[in-house]
């Protein structure tokens, strides 16, 4: 008999490519979207998961909006840190394990070498903030129920995203700019996926894990490779000059660090993934944006 992994967020990137992806053998994905089973509303999630009675609940869900959340603090903190509370709380009492993925936006970006999970926190803004709060609410689970997987700078062809934000403008205009002093690590959110169903085939491990696709970055070196690469796949038509600029010309509400770049060296062991070539992951989410372009 299959064991049962719920997945909450269904419609965010990495649930979306999780579904594409086939599930390990002996499990069965139950992905469940925002309207049928919100994490902050906690008489529906008790009625779900007791009714459904998952061997592990993957939390997908989130406020993303970083922007956003410096002025909606409260509505962050509700999804972010109480409605991780909310699934720790149910693991805990039915020996669930909880799958949790978290963000680079808990460092305050000050590192000049990639960030192990060791690494102190110092979440510059509410969104990071509200983020970290709910990775301290699944380290109160028992040994080997909770996992946390922070990521960086995720992408695919689903949702709203750097790659296919940056497609379109370069579409739409005869040059840009795009920030140079940010350095980060790409992950396509394929390779999250693969990472994910691998974590849920290994039962009895806990604590925290990094993981990215193996390339760092500024944001407009990670620009520039998408318009090379989405040039060669048909995504683009035609190459547009890319200028660099500093974070402090293009003021956002939400300061974002740095430096953000993590250490996946911990995950590449434990879980054996292979070392992901970022250009080759990247090529894949391009090809298939060209692909959608061209059937449209």
């Amino acid at each position: 008999m299959n064991q049962s992994a719920l997945v909450t967020g269904s419609h965010s990137q990495l649930a979306r490519c999780m579904a594409m992806a086939d599930s390990p053998p002996g499990w069965r994905g139950n992905f469940w979207p925002r309207g049928e089973l919100d994490i902050t509303d906690t008489q529906q999630l008790e009625a779900v998961l007791t009714e459904t009675n998952p061997n592990c609940v993957i939390n997908t869900a989130a406020y993303t909006a970083v922007d956003r959340a410096e002025s909606e603090a409260d509505q962050a903190w509700r999804v972010n840190a109480e409605g991780v509370a909310n699934l720790a709380d149910w693991c805990a009492a039915h020996g669930a394990r909880l799958i949790h993925i978290s963000t680079d936006f808990v460092f305050d970006g000050r590192g000049k070498t990639p960030y192990s999970p060791e690494a102190e926190p110092a979440p510059l803004g509410a969104y990071g903030a509200s983020k970290l709060a709910g990775e301290r609410e699944v380290v109160k689970l028992p040994p080997g129920q909770g996992i946390i997987v922070r990521t960086s700078w995720l992408y695919s062809e689903f949702g709203n995203n750097f790659v296919k934000t940056m497609l379109k403008l370069m579409a739409e205009r005869d040059e840009l700019s795009v920030v140079g002093d940010q350095t980060g690590c790409p992950t396509s959110a394929h390779s999250l996926a693969a990472l994910v169903w691998k974590i849920v085939c290994v039962p009895a491990r806990s604590g925290l894990y990094h993981w990215h696709d193996g390339g760092e970055m500024s944001w407009f070196e990670f620009a520039r490779e998408i318009q090379k690469l989405g040039t060669a796949a048909g995504a683009l038509s035609r190459k547009i000059p890319l200028q660099p600029i500093a974070a402090a010309a293009y003021p956002t509400a939400a300061v974002r660090p740095a430096y953000s770049a993590m250490d996946r060296s911990r995950t590449l062991e434990h879980y054996g993934m292979p070392e992901r070539d970022w250009r080759a992951e990247l090529i894949r989410v391009v090809s298939a944006l060209a692909g959608r372009s061209a059937g449209q």
